[in-house]
């Protein structure tokens, strides 16, 4: 039968399957490191008790009986923490088994893989009477054997979760009938301001790694696609070091013409972060609290929205924070974060859209209105940005000079080029699936990615 949660403290076999007490059945496992909720293989009377084995379905125990099975005895001495074995043999109930009351009894026995000490504390041991407790590894060494330290409950069930957050976006634009594409990541310009970028050898010229997909997203409007979705890597060539940036993340992108303003693009997004999160919260809502202590919160339509000059007027008026001489046109950390306390008590929402940014903060190919106000947004999520979106400016006279006005008139001379033959007016967002995933689950970036980037770190 299909597996469910509470089958994972049942016997969970390779073949995604449970299995029945009384059924025979070959297994493939990791075994368990002692300390998070396993045993250490020992003789006890007439058996060796308690090995707890995994896999990515679940976990199980296995107890071999001595007497019957005298040559697994051997084997079984052998087996260290994170090994990996096949064993065949026969489920069967056990009231004193605590997961799940079942165990499995194995007459075959064949050690796949036997693994050296760890050279990572995964998570924390605690002390016992006997034993002073051991401390969890610190990120960066954990990060440095990021193998090992995926293999943990928690870890799995992080992917699990990203899979299932990223699927549901998907499944919710392909209803709409978005086109997913698949555009280059070496480009001859850089996408968007000209810094920050990473430059490469091509041959015999230079080339760019993208900074998002935008210009070729617009060029799809261009093409007549109408609506496109893109997920696909995004490099970033900045020196940061804080909680939230990486040099290379995964990005979900998204353009649709005939809109009538950025608000047309404010509207999907609400409504696909809405959709998505609430399939996460059916499938893994009680688990992500119990693992994570977070309790996923589903939004509700519509979401708050606020100029930036407001924000700061309220900002100042209830929490007295004042953005230093020149930064109130763009949104600073410390906004940010007070920006959460601020929605959530006056709308009891975790999420906020801020519009009405300075046209020197942001990108040329925004359109802006009759003022120079640029037609886009910022969306918050429980005070950090996760997007910026925005109405394109689709007029080739007039993008042309915006771009003109930042220096990169000849930079962009071939993006330009899609809006010379006809082009409809459109709009579209950018947002990070890694920072979302952050933020979803309390963790740090470093933690919510397969495998972090940052101006130091290039391995694994």
């Amino acid at each position: 039968k299909p597996i469910t949660p509470a089958d994972d403290m049942a016997i969970s076999c390779k073949q995604h399957c449970v299995c029945p007490p009384g059924t025979k059945r070959k297994c493939t496992h990791r075994n368990q490191v002692p300390g998070s909720n396993a045993f250490v293989p020992s003789v006890v009377g007439l058996i060796i008790a308690g090995e707890v084995i995994k896999d990515i379905t679940g976990k199980l125990q296995i107890t071999v009986e001595k007497e019957k099975c005298p040559a697994l005895v051997d084997d079984i001495a052998r087996i260290t923490p994170d090994s990996v074995i096949s064993c065949t043999g026969l489920v069967a109930e056990n009231e004193y088994v605590k997961m799940g009351g079942i165990e499995l009894l194995p007459t075959e026995l064949e050690i796949e893989s036997v693994a050296d000490a760890l050279p990572i504390i995964r998570k924390e041991i605690p002390a016992t009477k006997k034993k002073q407790a051991v401390e969890r590894s610190a990120i960066d060494q954990r990060l440095n054997y990021r193998w090992i330290d995926l293999r943990t409950d928690e870890n799995q069930l992080l992917f699990k979760v990203q899979s299932c957050l990223v699927n549901a976006m998907r499944e919710y634009l392909l209803k709409k009938d978005f086109i997913e594409i698949h555009t280059p990541k070496l480009i001859g310009a850089a996408s968007e301001s000209g810094a920050d970028v990473f430059e490469v050898e091509y041959f015999d010229r230079k080339a760019y790694l993208a900074q998002s997909p935008q210009f070729y997203k617009q060029m799809a409007m261009a093409a007549g696609f109408e609506r496109i979705f893109e997920v696909g890597p995004v490099f970033r060539a900045e020196k940061s070091f804080t909680s939230k940036h990486t040099t290379e993340f995964t990005g979900f992108d998204l353009e649709f013409s005939y809109i009538e303003s950025y608000r047309d693009v404010m509207q999907i997004e609400a409504e696909i972060l809405t959709y998505a999160l609430g399939v996460v919260n059916e499938k893994y809502g009680e688990r992500i609290k119990e693992a994570f202590g977070i309790e996923l919160i589903v939004p509700t339509l519509p979401f708050p929205v606020i100029t930036l000059a407001e924000l700061y007027d309220a900002l100042e008026k209830e929490y007295g924070y004042v953005p230093a001489e020149g930064e109130r046109g763009d949104l600073t950390t410390e906004a940010e974060k007070l920006s959460f306390d601020w929605v959530k008590k006056h709308y009891n929402h975790e999420f906020l859209f801020i519009t009405d940014y300075s046209a020197e903060k942001r990108a040329f190919y925004h359109m802006r209105d009759e003022n120079g106000v640029p037609q886009g947004y910022d969306l918050i999520w429980r005070g950090v940005e996760i997007t910026t979106g925005a109405q394109r400016e689709h007029r080739y006279e007039i993008l042309k000079k915006q771009a003109d006005e930042k220096g990169l008139g000849e930079d962009v001379k071939f993006y330009l080029e899609f809006f010379k033959y006809g082009c409809p007016p459109h709009g579209g967002f950018g947002l990070g699936v890694d920072r979302l995933t952050m933020l979803l689950l309390g963790l740090n970036i470093k933690e919510a990615m397969f495998l972090f980037r940052s101006p130091d770190r290039l391995n694994p």
